[in-house]
């Protein structure tokens, strides 16, 4: 536990996640619709989700993109192994009042209180990454070959203060600092959403050119059920009932897929990057959370994970199960062998690993804690 992860992939991170929907300031217009917007749904939760013709989407203003072809659905769907599950059927509010029509995508509006922090490119240390406000719990693979992961991730609502950010997600890199190729998938919960939301983020030079969930051209949406951005229920409880979401990341015809649970939601087209165009080099399952400081300059006490340390164990603790990549085969092998685990400041937010190979969960950890206490002032 606590070994070192390599300061490059820290420094990504850092940049990347400045990007993430985290203030209370007006971004773009509001209440106008989506170009190509055939029907709009009014969620229960306060979205609106626009239902756009899918050949009408942002990742055809890309220029790259403007003869693209789309491809509905991989052809080859690789299988995982995804032992017991404790999933109901994911929901999302928007679902109540709806269902985008065939032929289009939803796509989730901005709200009046939301803005995207900047981006920047901070030369850092492991040490002023956590002063610049992110802090890690993960596990990892590197200096590989990496066709796609896969995790079942433990679906909470962690408690978090204005200008907070927490998330579990899956990333993939490649690059080095100056040119890093990225995709992250998991969910997050923000000062705005205070529920758990989907997301989905990209770049192809570390922060310059990518964005979240469909901010800008580049993702491919298929899916016509499940909007990026639009919150996810329901969330597990302490000591009570657990749900999950199983995403799968995976490189079929030069294209990157995602699936989220048994849906292929879209993919990012090949084009669109440099470095991982061809391997991932890295990937990483776990938790981060972004503070954008307190007045007191004590810690934050925005809550990763469940709010819980790992130690609690299941109904807890949030843990990532079936940790799984996907080999130059296309076969999903398990993350047993040259994983390691980092967590910024353990004594905040710590991170255990597990193995059951002859259990439901496999290759697993749980994740997480308070942030602010006595052994984290």
């Amino acid at each position: 536990m606590g070994e070192l992860l390599s300061a490059s992939l820290l420094k990504i991170s850092v940049n990347l996640r400045r990007n993430h929907r985290i203030g209370t300031k007006e971004s773009k217009e509001l209440d106008k619709p989506h170009k190509g917007t055939v029907k709009t749904i009014q969620g229960k939760d306060g979205d609106v989700i626009d239902c756009v013709d899918i050949y009408q989407q942002p990742a055809f203003d890309h220029p790259l993109l403007k003869n693209h072809t789309i491809q509905m659905e991989s052809s080859s769907i690789p299988n995982v192994t995804n032992g017991e599950s404790y999933n109901a059927e994911l929901f999302q509010g928007w679902h109540v009042n709806g269902e985008c029509p065939e032929g289009t995508i939803p796509i989730r509006n901005s709200r009046a209180d939301e803005y995207y922090a900047p981006h920047t490119t901070p030369q850092v240390t492991l040490e002023q990454d956590y002063v610049a406000g992110y802090e890690y719990a993960t596990a990892y693979m590197e200096k590989g070959h990496f066709y796609g992961a896969n995790a079942y991730l433990n679906l909470w609502n962690p408690v978090i203060n204005d200008g907070h950010l927490s998330t579990s997600q899956i990333w993939i890199l490649s690059g080095t600092l100056s040119d890093t190729n990225m995709i992250e998938v998991g969910w997050q919960v923000t000062t705005l959403s205070k529920e758990p939301e989907l997301f989905i983020f990209w770049t192809r030079d570390n922060g310059k050119v990518g964005c979240l969930n469909l901010n800008c051209p580049g993702f491919v949406q298929t899916s016509r059920r499940i909007a990026l951005g639009s919150s996810l229920s329901p969330v597990s409880r302490y000591m009570g009932s657990q749900f999950e979401i199983g995403i799968t990341i995976y490189k079929s015809y030069g294209n990157w897929y995602l699936r989220v649970q048994n849906e292929v939601l879209g993919y990012w087209p090949r084009s669109l990057f440099t470095n991982l165009a061809a391997v991932g080099e890295k990937v990483m399952w776990g938790g981060t959370v972004y503070s954008s400081g307190t007045k007191d300059g004590s810690h934050t006490s925005a809550q990763m994970g469940s709010g819980s340390f790992p130690n609690e164990g299941f109904g807890k603790a949030s843990y990532i199960r079936n940790l799984q990549y996907m080999n130059g085969d296309g076969t999903f092998e398990d993350a047993d062998k040259g994983l390691r685990t980092f967590a910024t400041r353990p004594a905040c937010y710590n991170i255990s690993l597990e193995n059951n190979k002859k259990g439901a969960y496999r290759t697993h950890f749980y994740f997480g804690g308070p942030g602010f206490s006595i052994a984290c002032p």
